[in-house]
């Protein structure tokens, strides 16, 4: 229990890390969603468009070692070694893709249908985020999980500062003065989005430099070529995952009619950030449980600890679901304030529910991980990719976002069952199928019922959740009793 006592201790510090920041980002939706700001639904579509490829961008700059920086610093004795071959290696890799990406960024732009202006400023972004990758790397692997908390709120909140002075003072400041109107350019506020991304990024790298001048810059060739070898299954499992995550806007782009497909993609795109209270959830567990799972492979029955953290993530999972679906209609209007985006709410049970699965996915993944059978997570990564991009060329031209939706859903279910079943062959842990199942089943049961039979009867909402929380509580009060007094 001292050890499950050390992970819910640590993802609550991670969970904070992320979920503040996220939270704050919300701010971001409700700022960049208002009439006000970006004059339509189209111009949000362009700013979502342009993030899906920073989802894709990073992945592929991360190649993969972030994981393998894990793996093999808890299974070396030379920690300096491992350390200074990944930050070597992520450094060079980094500087190599801005100076090629700089060379042709003109035929990038033109490549993606963005404006070239916007593609330098993600450039920059992009070389700076990959240079904190190993240094956060560090931090959670020495578990200084309130150091890795603090840069990460920090960022966000200059991230939201610079937003909130660039969007609205600023902008005003540039619009009435005639200083200024020589230089204003339609849509220079998604230029100011990204110039404040930018600085908050490079604030984040400056607060990360004392790292760089602690690390041992040895680089060990045979000791990298391990570390590609079990890294590049992570990788292409990454792109897979960006192309569950993101691609349907870019599928979006392309396939839907121009005249409709930016504003489209906005809709989508600010009512897939109301499930992001599960992704927050499940990427913080993931962020607690990632050392954990490493660091306790070769404890006392891990297995044992293995199946109660699945246990728990379903529980608390359940209880996520079913709160954001009881009161999403009061949650649209705190985030989404502008009405023109609400079209696109009947996707939010679909793609909270697919985060719920992905969580899910996760933990099940601990078998391939720590096994360095990685090779499966890039099969079944793959298998998931695939199966969004098939569903997505085909339900899209039919029924748009709603398509995208049901192709995530899917995805990550498919995912989710596929991880199991190798997983019961090559490293079985006895997980409580049984308990699981059931909680997972009432609430995905008592969710829909309450979106799509007694949406806004909060009477009839509230008392589901009353209910799904004392069954909860009476079947888990020894644990609960025990948690809390520890």
């Amino acid at each position: 229990m001292s050890g499950l006592k050390t992970l819910f201790k640590q993802t609550f510090i991670y969970g904070l890390a992320t979920v503040l920041p996220r939270m704050l980002s919300f701010l971001l939706v409700r700022l960049h969603t208002d009439e006000s700001v970006l004059k339509s639904v189209a111009d949000y579509g362009d700013v979502s468009l342009i993030f899906s490829y920073f989802v894709l961008f990073n992945v592929i700059l991360a190649y993969g070692m972030e994981t393998a920086f894990f793996r093999f610093f808890n299974k070396e004795s030379d920690k300096d070694k491992v350390v200074g071959t990944s930050t070597i290696s992520l450094m060079l890799t980094s500087l190599g893709f801005f100076v090629i990406a700089l060379v042709f960024q003109n035929q990038i732009a033109k490549l993606i249908d963005i404006k070239v202006e916007y593609i330098n400023l993600v450039i920059w972004i992009l070389l700076l985020d990959a240079l904190v990758i190993i240094p956060f790397a560090w931090l959670r692997a020495n578990s200084k999980p309130m150091k890795y908390a603090l840069i990460k709120i920090l960022n966000v909140v200059i991230n939201l500062g610079l937003n909130l002075f660039l969007l609205l003072w600023l902008k005003d400041l540039a619009i009435d003065s005639l200083v200024f109107e020589s230089i204003y350019k339609p849509n220079f506020e998604i230029n100011y989005i990204f110039i404040a991304n930018l600085v908050a990024s490079a604030f984040t790298l400056l607060l990360m430099l004392p790292f760089y001048f602690k690390v041992k810059f040895t680089f060990n060739k045979v000791l990298w070529k391990q570390m590609m070898r079990y890294a590049f299954p992570v990788l292409i499992a990454g792109v897979a995952f960006s192309i569950n995550e993101t691609f349907d806007r870019i599928l979006l782009d392309k396939l839907l009619p121009e005249d409709i497909a930016k504003t489209e993609i906005g809709m989508y795109s600010a009512c897939y950030k109301l499930a992001l209270f599960m992704m927050l959830f499940a990427t913080a567990y993931r962020l607690g449980v990632e050392p954990f799972f490493f660091s306790h492979a070769k404890s006392e029955n891990p297995k044992k600890n293995f199946a109660l953290i699945l246990e728990y993530f379903v529980i608390f999972g359940a209880v996520i679901l079913l709160v954001i679906i009881v009161f999403v209609d009061i949650l649209k209007v705190i985030f989404i304030g502008n009405e023109a985006y609400w079209e696109a709410m009947w996707i939010v049970p679909i793609i909270l529910l697919a985060n719920f699965c992905l969580g899910i996915y996760h933990n099940l993944s601990v078998w391939y991980k720590i096994t360095d059978r990685t090779k499966f997570g890039a099969y079944i990564s793959v298998f998931g990719a695939l199966l969004t991009l098939g569903l997505n060329f085909w339900l899209i031209p039919i029924i748009s976002y709603k398509g995208s939706a049901i192709a995530t859903l899917t995805a990550y279910a498919s995912m989710m069952l596929l991880s199991y079943y190798f997983g019961r062959k090559y490293y079985p842990i006895p997980y409580n199928l049984k308990k699981i199942g059931m909680y997972f089943l009432l609430s995905v049961t008592l969710s829909m019922l309450s979106f799509y039979q007694f949406r806004e009867n909060y009477i009839v909402g509230v008392s589901m959740l009353i209910v799904f929380l004392g069954i909860v509580y009476f079947a888990e009060q020894k644990v609960i009793k025990q948690l809390v007094r520890r």
